[in-house]
């Protein structure tokens, strides 16, 4: 099976300040039924603590279908609320799923999560080096706009001990 990387990059949504990957994506890339895969997940939760996985509420649900356009598949659609997996719940995953295919699926997904993470520090970085900026700009124009406050209000004043400049009138 060839999974390009940017089919994974699009299963991968943010729900709840995390990045998560649904149950019915996942069963899909390994090749397995979703029920399939819930199973083998429920049969070892001691591997899936909520920071790992956790079941969506039907608002969630709800608002993650309308972002992605899914309809009810079937006669009745879906009866339970999907899981999703964060990063580290996709890397248990593979001590679940026990084959060649799970392995190679999991290791694009790690890599697609390694390169969101790394995108999203260099993003970081760029802000603060753009917040930094602003902030010696905005004291390059303070000292600008108060030299053309000086020569609005007229020339500075200056001193009457200063040397003169220019010839000298007899």
């Amino acid at each position: 099976m060839d999974i390009q990387l940017n089919q994974i990059q699009n299963m991968i949504y943010v729900i709840r300040g995390q990045k998560v990957m649904l149950d019915s994506d996942l069963a899909q890339l390994y090749g397995v039924e979703t029920k399939a895969l819930n199973r083998q997940v429920r049969r070892n939760l001691i591997r899936f603590p909520e920071d790992f996985m956790f079941q969506l509420s039907k608002d969630e649900y709800d608002s993650l279908k309308c972002q992605i356009g899914t309809s009810k598949v079937g006669r009745g659609g879906k009866q339970k609320q999907p899981l999703v997996f964060t990063e580290s719940g996709v890397a248990m995953l593979s001590s679940v799923l026990k084959s060649d295919e799970a392995a190679i699926v999991n290791i694009n997904i790690m890599r697609i999560f390694t390169k969101l993470r790394a995108f999203h520090l260099m993003e970081s970085k760029l802000s603060c080096r753009v917040n930094n900026l602003e902030s010696h700009t905005d004291k390059v124009f303070k000292i600008v706009f108060e030299r053309l406050d000086e020569l609005e209000t007229g020339l500075p004043s200056l001193s009457p001990q200063r040397r003169k400049i220019g010839l000298k009138n007899k």
